[in-house]
């Protein structure tokens, strides 16, 4: 049961840490306080993923990787603590990690298929949902059934 409970608390540390430096945090930050609140007020688990966030924000562009593991390392003492402390805990830790990696259907982005037809492409094909800050470098010439980069030219 120890190391059930050992590895639930640092997967539930991994996930905690990853969805702080992540887009996601402000959806689920209410969600993990809540969780975290069972013997003490809502305010102050809020209070401790915002601390440990601007922490472990501040190491991650820092590159510090010590820093930011020392951030995971505590939150994995505290699931662990939080549940030997309450058995019940677990399932609900579960349930929670479980709803955290899964995006509801309806933000899940749609099925795409691309296919690129039309004989042979001499520049970059490119297909993406979003690109930003993309420079595209023009070689000068074009490979043609002639040979590689003569652009037909002698």
């Amino acid at each position: 049961m120890e190391t059930e409970l050992a590895a639930l608390a640092a997967s539930g540390a991994t996930t905690l840490v990853g969805l702080m430096v992540s887009d996601s945090w402000t959806h689920v930050r209410d969600r993990l306080g809540h969780f975290l609140a069972r013997d003490r007020g809502t305010e102050e688990a809020a209070e401790d993923l915002d601390t440990s966030r601007r922490e472990l924000v501040a190491a991650h562009e820092a590159g510090d990787a010590p820093a930011m593991a020392g951030v995971a390392a505590d939150w994995q003492t505290r699931l662990l603590r939080l549940l030997r402390a309450d058995p019940a805990a677990a399932g609900e830790l579960r349930r929670l990690l479980d709803s955290l990696d899964a995006p509801p259907r309806e933000q899940q982005p749609p099925a795409v298929h691309n296919t690129v037809s039309g004989g042979t492409q001499y520049g970059p094909v490119i297909q993406s949902g979003r690109i930003t800050g993309l420079v595209l470098h023009d070689p000068g010439t074009a490979p043609t059934p002639d040979g590689p980069g003569t652009g037909g030219k002698e």
